[in-house]
Formats: C-alpha cells, sequence, structure tokens
C-alpha cells in the first residue's frame, strides 16, 4: 500500500504542486488548506508522514505542531516543516515545536522528494524497534504509606524483566519518591523534568530521554524526593499524556502510584490494565484496603483486575489471622509476604531487587509468584 503524506498549506498552488510531485513518486496524498483541518485530518487519515506550512491565518504551523505532539495517538507522525522563513530563528522554533525535519520554499522536487524518503525510512526503522501492542499497565497502590509498595512494585517490574518482558518502571510521585534511592540512580529528576512541561512538548523522545536503565535489565522513570515538587501533582494532562506515551514503548509498564486517589490516581485508573493493592495486617490498614477498594469499584474498575498483597510487618502475636482478613475486606488476598526486614534494607543498601539479590529466597519466590499471576492475567478480559 503507497505510503500516505497529508500536505497543509492555505496556498492551493503550492497544495497542487506539491501534492502532483509527490503523487508521481507513488505516494498517496491528502491535503488540508488550513491548522484546523489539519488537526482534523491527522486523526482520520492516520498519514505516514505531514509536510506542514507554517504561515496559516488560523493556527500556524508551530502551534499544530505542539498540538499534534501533545496527542499520544498521533504524535509519532514525522513532520517536515515547509515554509518561506528561512531563517535560523525560525528552523529553530520548528525542531523546539516538534519538528522532525525543515525545508525552505522554493525547494527543488528532488529535494523534497529526498527530504520526504528519508524522514519515510527513519520512521519506518524506529516503528521496526517498537513494541506492536501498547503495555500492559499494572498499577501498584499503597493502601496507606509505609507498606512497602515501591518495594513490591519494583520486585515485580525486575521479575517481569528476567522473564523477558520488556519492562518500564515509572515512580509517579513527584515530591515524594523512593524507587530512585532504593535503586541507587543518580537521575531522581526525570518525572519532575517531563510533567514541568507544556503537554504540546511531551513526545516519545522527550520521555525516552529521561528513563534511566538500571543493571536489573528495566527502565526507570524516577521522581524526585525533593517535596518542593510535590506541586507538580495537579499537571494532571501531564500525566496522562507520559503514561500513554511510555505504554507505546514497552511490553510492560509498571506505575507506583504512592497511595490514595488523587484527581491524578483516578484519570490514570482508566489507562491501567490491573491493579494491585497493598496493604500489612494490622486493623487500620485493612480498613484503608478495604476503603481503596470501595473507591475502585466506584471508578468501574472490576474485582478481578485487582491482586491484594498483605506485606507482613508485625509480630504473630499481634497479626489479623488470614480467614479475619479476607472477611474484613470482603475478598481473597492474592499474597501475603513473609517478613524480610533484613533482606529488604540489605536490597535497598545495595540497590538491588530482592529477586535478584536473593533468588533463592523464600520472599523472593513469592514475588515471582506474584508476577506469574499477573502475567498469566495479560490480555484476558476483565
Amino acid at each position: 500500500m503507497a505510503e500516505k503524506i497529508l500536505i497543509v498549506d492555505d496556498d492551493l498552488d503550492t497544495l497542487k504542486l506539491v501534492g502532483l510531485i509527490l503523487q508521481r513518486h507513488g505516494y498517496q496524498i491528502v491535503a488540508a488548506n488550513g491548522g484546523v483541518k489539519a488537526l482534523e485530518k491527522v486523526v482520520a487519515e492516520q498519514p505516514d508522514i505531514i509536510l506542514l506550512d507554517v504561515m496559516m491565518p488560523d493556527i500556524d504551523g508551530y502551534e499544530v505542531t505542539r498540538r499534534l505532539r501533545a496527542n499520544p495517538s498521533v504524535a509519532h507522525i514525522p513532520i517536515i516543516m515547509f515554509t518561506a522563513k528561512g531563517l535560523l530563528d525560525d528552523k529553530v522554533a520548528g525542531f523546539e515545536a516538534g519538528a522532525d525535519d525543515y525545508l525552505t520554499k522554493p525547494t527543488h522536487p528532488a529535494e523534497l522528494v529526498a527530504h520526504v524518503k528519508a524522514l519515510l525510512a527513519r520512521s519506518r526503522a524506529g516503528k521496526a524497534s517498537l513494541p506492536s501492542e501498547h503495555a500492559h499497565t499494572i498499577a501498584f497502590f499503597g493502601a496507606k504509606g509505609g507498606v512497602g509498595t515501591s518495594t513490591v512494585a519494583v520486585n515485580v517490574a525486575a521479575a517481569l524483566a528476567q522473564s523477558g518482558q520488556d519492562t518500564i518502571l515509572a515512580d509517579l510521585q513527584p515530591g515524594s519518591g523512593s524507587i530512585s534511592l532504593m535503586l541507587n540512580l543518580a537521575q531522581s529528576k526525570g518525572l519532575a523534568s517531563i510533567v514541568s512541561k507544556p503537554v504540546g512538548d511531551l513526545n516519545q523522545r522527550a520521555v525516552s530521554s529521561q528513563l534511566v536503565s538500571h543493571p536489573s535489565g528495566i527502565r526507570i522513570l524516577a521522581a524526585s524526593p525533593s517535596p518542593r515538587e510535590a506541586g507538580l501533582a495537579t499537571n494532571v494532562a501531564q500525566f496522562e499524556a507520559v503514561v500513554k506515551i511510555l505504554s507505546g514503548m514497552c511490553k510492560a509498564l509498571v506505575l507506583d502510584l504512592g497511595t490514595g486517589l488523587s484527581e491524578v490516581n483516578r484519570r490514570l485508573t482508566a489507562l491501567c490494565d490491573q491493579f494491585v493493592i497493598v496493604t500489612d495486617l494490622t486493623r487500620v490498614a485493612l480498613l484503608q484496603t478495604k476503603a481503596l477498594l470501595n473507591d475502585l469499584n466506584g471508578l468501574n474498575v472490576a474485582p478481578a483486575r485487582i491482586e491484594v498483597v498483605a506485606v507482613n510487618r508485625v509480630a504473630a502475636s499481634n497479626q489479623t489471622s488470614w480467614s479475619i482478613v479476607e472477611q474484613i475486606l470482603g475478598r481473597r488476598v492474592s499474597l501475603v509476604v513473609t517478613p524480610a526486614a533484613d533482606l529488604a534494607y540489605q536490597a535497598a543498601d545495595i540497590g538491588t531487587p530482592i529477586v535478584l539479590l536473593r533468588p533463592d529466597s523464600l520472599t523472593a519466590d513469592q514475588l515471582r509468584n506474584l508476577t506469574t499471576q499477573l502475567v498469566q492475567k495479560f490480555r484476558q478480559p476483565a
């Protein structure tokens, strides 16, 4: 099938001439005579490349580009800016808006075709290296703080990576991120760097530049522990855009959402396939778990998509029995992690997940079993 090119220009003569040149080289041509029409056509037609004029009366090419890069469903489409504005500052503005290439009018037909062919070739190569489907997304919630949510999320992500899943772990708690500290990462401001940008500046390249590779095999979007960055949690649209972009970059996406159902977390539930609630065996934590389960039910999250994991942190004499736990929650508990305070401390101290540090331990075996349960539900209907 011929590759499709969307040409956007308010000058009808240019539309006809450029369209004819490219059509003669076997491309399918779609045209739009303004910025508003272009935004509609991109979504409807899903072209392979966009040839975009800058100077248009309704919305200029820079703004069109920013809006396209803000839409995860079309943000990947290559854009060549094609304009009479040839100053260096104009070109810089185009690239900053998200353009991939820049041509100055008038241009020779051979040059135009060469740029189109080159950009399409890069695009095809990029698509070949990306997953063909969106990631299976697993959200981790803590019933309350301090129950080990991040520890469980880190180990599940590491176990997924070790099983051959291309895995990204995202710490989505600006101002209270702990994963960068647990894994001894030098970069802890990746999340803040992204969600502080305008939505129009977010695209796969911007997000990818903030990912850190860990020896465990996972790529990590880290959140800073600096409290002054907590205010970024109000940037709901940015969080949604980032998760959508990450979902197109891996096979398994693990989100550490911290505690509670903030506006960000509520909106992100619609983007998640499975949910893991981490709690402990105290009465207070169990009641908070029940409240979280009820709220997720109110967001139309089916119970079958939720796993409850209890991390055992209390002495045997103070524990709530398994039967009472399930009676309080009104559902089964998927896993009770045995006490392993020393092992958890050692793992955090050297920056290695438990499943890698002590793969023969009971705790590692339990966390791998949880991961297996989650993997078995990949792509199953809710």
